[in-house]
């Protein structure tokens, strides 16, 4: 079995990202600065910037559905006069 510090370091940035361990802007950096260092690819540098986008697209959409959901629930009652 043999080991791949870009796989490792590609998987990590992601992981990181998606536990809320590291902000996403902060993830793009750290993958440019492996590109420089010739310790990931292009191809790798993408992969961390679409699950960046993805892990952005999911916390938005669970923002708006919290939202939806708190307004649904808050919303004042209807009387009868």
């Amino acid at each position: 079995m043999s080991f791949d510090l870009s796989e490792f370091l590609t998987e990590g940035l992601i992981s990181s990202v998606n536990n809320g361990l590291i902000p996403s802007d902060l993830a793009t950096v750290y993958a440019g600065n492996y590109l420089v260092k010739s310790l990931i690819t292009q191809a790798q540098v993408t992969q961390v910037s679409d699950a960046i986008t993805a892990y952005k697209t999911a916390q938005t959409a669970a923002n708006q559905a919290q939202h939806q959901e708190l307004n649904q629930t808050s919303a004042p009652e209807d009387t009868l006069k």
